[in-house]
C-alpha cells in the first residue's frame, strides 16, 4: 500500500506541474483532491487492510492529501487562481480596471482659486449663516427701509425680520462687532435673490472681501482689486473702474475688465463694448462703522464683492449660469 500511496504522489505532482491555467488547475482538483478524487479513493480501501495496518495506512494518505493541497495552493497563487476550491478569480497579469474619476466642480474650482488668490494676499477667511437677520443683512450696512432689496420680490423670507442672506456682507458687521482693527477677510458662500434667467440663478456664490485700518484709500483697493483680476485672468487684462451706487460704501465703482472673448473689440457677449462687468466694491461708509462701534475719524476702509459663477463664465467660456446646477456629467466632465 505504501507503492500506492509514492505512486500517486509522484502522478499528482506532476500532473499539476503541467497546469498552466485555471481550468486545468480546476480538472487536477477534482481528479486528485475531490471528494470522489484518487486521495479520496486510498481512504477508502482502508476497511480492506488489517487492522494493524490502517493506522500507519491513514497517516500517510493524510500526509499525502496535505502536500498535495499544499502544493495545489501554491501552484493556485502563481496562475491567478487564489482560490483552492477553484473558484474563478482575477488573474494578477492582467492590467487594473481604471476606478471612475470624480471632478471638482468648476464653481468650486474657481471659489477656491479665488480663496488662495486672497489668501495669498494676507487676507483671512472667515464664514458666516446662510439664514441672517433683517439687521446683519440691511440695517447694519446702512440698508434703510424703503431700499428696494427690502421687497418680497428680491428677498426670500423664511419670517418677518429672518431671511436668506442676499450677499456675504453682514460678515463685514459680524467680523467688527467682535474685533478691532486692522481687519483684511474674506467671506465665500451661498447667496440667495429672486432671481432666474440665463445670467442669473436664485441661488449663486460671492465672495465678499473688505480692509479696515488707518489710512486707507481708494488706491489701496484699486491696487488689491488688481493684483486679484491680474492673478485670476492675465497679467495684461485691461482694467477699469465706473462710478456706481452701493448703500455701505462711497464712493462706490463697478469694475470691468476687457472681453475675455473678443479681447476688447466688441462681440455678443460683452454687448459691443469690450468690456464685462465681474465686481462691485467701494469705500465702507461710515455710517457702517458707527454701527459697529469704530470711530470713522480713526479708521477707513474698502469693501468688494466677487460674483463666483460670473468668474467662472468668463474664464471657461460658459454662456449660462444654469449649466452649473444641472447637473450634466458632459458638461461637469471637461472640468
Amino acid at each position: 500500500m505504501d507503492d500506492a500511496i509514492e505512486s500517486l504522489r509522484a502522478l499528482a505532482l506532476a500532473a499539476l506541474e503541467k497546469c498552466r491555467d485555471q481550468a486545468a488547475l480546476e480538472s487536477f482538483r477534482i481528479k486528485y483532491l475531490g471528494r470522489n478524487g484518487a486521495v479520496g479513493g486510498l481512504m477508502r480501501r482502508l476497511p480492506e487492510l488489517a487492522p494493524e495496518a490502517r493506522p500507519g495506512f491513514g497517516r500517510e494518505a493524510n500526509q499525502l492529501k496535505n502536500e498535495l493541497e499544499a502544493a495545489f495552493k501554491d501552484k493556485s497563487s502563481r496562475t491567478g487562481d487564489s482560490d483552492a476550491g477553484g473558484k474563478a478569480s482575477a488573474d494578477i497579469t492582467l492590467p487594473g480596471r481604471a476606478l471612475p474619476r470624480g471632478y471638482s466642480h468648476p464653481v468650486s474650482q474657481v471659489s477656491l482659486e479665488i480663496c488662495d488668490t486672497f489668501s495669498a494676499m494676507g487676507f483671512e477667511i472667515a464664514e458666516g449663516p446662510d439664514v441672517e437677520t433683517d439687521f446683519y443683512n440691511f440695517e447694519a450696512l446702512y440698508i434703510t427701509s424703503h431700499h428696494p432689496s427690502w421687497d418680497m420680490h428680491d428677498t426670500f423670507y423664511v419670517s418677518v425680520s429672518i431671511l436668506l442672506r442676499t450677499h456675504p456682507s453682514p460678515m463685514q458687521v459680524r467680523a467688527m462687532e467682535t474685533r478691532k482693527p486692522p481687519l483684511r477677510m474674506i467671506a465665500p458662500g451661498k447667496v440667495y435673490r429672486c432671481d432666474s434667467d440665463v445670467t442669473h440663478t436664485p441661488m449663486f456664490h460671492q465672495v465678499e472681501g473688505f480692509l479696515v485700518d488707518e489710512d486707507v484709500s481708494f488706491a489701496d483697493l484699486k491696487g488689491v482689486l488688481s493684483l486679484f483680476i491680474g492673478r485670476i485672468f492675465s497679467a495684461d487684462t485691461a482694467i477699469r473702474f465706473r462710478p456706481s451706487y452701493f448703500p455701505f460704501t462711497e464712493p462706490s465703482a463697478e469694475v470691468d475688465i476687457a472681453c475675455v472673448i473678443c479681447g476688447g473689440k466688441g462681440c455678443r457677449v460683452c454687448k459691443q463694448t469690450g468690456w464685462l462687468e465681474i465686481l462691485g466694491a467701494g469705500m465702507i461708509d461710515p455710517a457702517v462703522f458707527k454701527s459697529v462701534g469704530y470711530d470713522p475719524e480713526e479708521v477707513s476702509g474698502f469693501a468688494f464683492g466677487v460674483g463666483v459663477e460670473r468668474i467662472a463664465m468668463l474664464k471657461y467660456g460658459i454662456d449660462d449660469i444654469r449649466l452649473f446646477y444641472e447637473n450634466d456629467y458632459r458638461f461637469l466632465s471637461q472640468f
